[in-house]
């Protein structure tokens, strides 16, 4: 059910994409007085909010510059869209502004036990539909982790059609008391109507490096289906040491209104260092 879920997702979106006029995603959506931490490796500084104007600077990942104002011009490469940014930051004790592209920015950034860790969209690649008839644009996305400038290492996943990028958030939780791990990051996306598929990314931390769990996806349109996945880690009820439980719900109504239910479950065993299906 999951990759007919899928498919039909992908053709709707396609359809109405066509339709509609470019509007920014919302995980790109920045305030403006607020601090941002730059996401992609040497996002260039602009004279103008426009990609045809000179470009003053690049800036590394994790550089930290301060929002002044969102233009409205827009630029959408592959399925990212977003807003010019004018921007300042510090540079050799002066203070220097500019343009960047909202998208090089980070959707969500945190900081634990002296290292920075950034999670943004990377890039758009073409893939086949689950069905094999056509193709769709994917995103991709990936957490960072920073030590100052320097990369110390990095998980890459895809992240869902560009509906799912209205809301996004990044978060540090507890280490589930998997051996080894000093805590886990979740990077999600979302959007705002039924029937959009939102996406929940788990990246344990451990001996500096990351690793991606498999991605959990959520769906549902009010109650007449929903596909909803979650984990189920050691420190949760129903939990088993060094493992963690991958748990899935499928729900439809028949031409009856009758509900069908589908539950399974899959584990994970994780030796400390990496997982392996059970």
């Amino acid at each position: 059910m999951k990759s007919f879920l899928i498919t039909v997702f992908l053709f709707a979106f396609q359809l109405f994409s066509a339709q509609e006029e470019i509007y920014a995603n919302g995980v790109f959506n920045f305030e403006e007085n607020k601090t941002q931490k730059i996401f992609t490796d040497f996002t260039r500084v602009r004279q103008q909010p426009t990609v045809n104007s000179k470009i003053l600077d690049s800036l590394p990942s994790n550089q930290q510059v301060l929002i002044i104002k969102k233009e409205e011009s827009l630029l959408q490469l592959g399925e990212r869209a977003a807003h010019w940014y004018k921007i300042s930051y510090q540079k050799n004790n002066q203070t220097v502004e500019g343009y960047i592209w909202g998208a090089n920015l980070s959707v969500g950034y945190r900081n634990k036990n002296g290292y920075d860790f950034l999670f943004g969209l990377t890039k758009t690649l073409s893939k086949k539909n689950p069905d094999g008839d056509g193709s769709y644009q994917q995103n991709y996305a990936s957490v960072k982790v920073l030590k100052g400038n320097q990369l110390v290492d990095e998980a890459n996943f895809e992240t869902g059609l560009g509906e799912s990028l209205n809301f996004g958030t990044f978060t540090i939780e507890s280490n589930h008391q998997l051996k080894n791990v000093d805590f886990t990051l979740k990077a999600t996306v979302s959007g705002e109507a039924c029937g959009i598929a939102g996406y929940d990314q788990y990246v344990l931390f451990t001996n500096k490096k990351l690793i991606a769990l498999p991605q959990l996806m959520n769906v549902g349109d009010a109650d007449i289906y929903h596909h909803s996945e979650e984990f189920i880690f050691p420190n949760d009820k129903g939990g088993i040491p060094n493992a963690f439980i991958l748990k899935t719900e499928e729900m439809e109504k028949d031409e009856n209104e009758r509900e069908k239910t589908k539950r399974s479950s899959k584990t994970y065993l994780w030796n400390g260092s990496s997982y392996k299906l059970k």
